[in-house]
């Protein structure tokens, strides 16, 4: 199903727009009743469950109208969660000010930090954690996500 990735992307961004809407993210996953074909939407604010349904309905429509899918899937609409996969450049700079976790591999060693996104730079990424900047290679990165936090401030970390 990774070949229809673009495809799927250029019908799904078309209608996100028309509804004020974005694509986070596609996935596809199987699970025990088959391929599923997950689109994670986002907007400022957040994504309620009326505009999935509606952006499932629409973006079902034309699949099954252009019908270039050749598999059996399953279409799931969703939002990308209060603690979201950090996966492209776009994720991250979403995410700047946010509280986030990354794993990333330094010198043959696996480390984990949590702190304040501070900056998206071409090749890396900067979070303070707690008074320390440390910057990281996003190509070292090994997986990132955001964290809920109702901490009111920075400092509070």
């Amino acid at each position: 199903m990774e070949k229809y990735r673009s495809k799927v992307e250029e019908l799904g961004k078309k209608i996100a727009a028309d509804m004020h809407l974005a694509i986070y993210d596609i996935e596809e996953k199987t699970t025990g009743k088959g391929k599923v074909l997950v689109v994670f939407l986002t907007k400022i604010g957040g994504v309620n469950l009326d505009e999935c349904a509606l952006f499932s309905r629409r973006l079902s429509e034309e699949l099954d109208l252009l019908d270039f899918i050749a598999d059996r899937y399953y279409l799931e609409v969703s939002s990308p969660g209060i603690e979201r996969p950090l996966k492209l450049k776009m994720h991250y700079l979403s995410a700047i000010n946010e509280l986030v976790e990354v794993t990333w591999d330094k010198d043959n060693t696996r480390l984990t930090t949590k702190g304040w996104l501070q900056e998206v730079n071409p090749d890396t990424i900067v979070i303070k954690d707690k008074e320390e900047l440390v910057e990281i290679p996003l190509s070292a990165i090994h997986k990132a996500r955001t964290c809920f936090s109702n901490l009111k401030t920075r400092e509070q970390l």
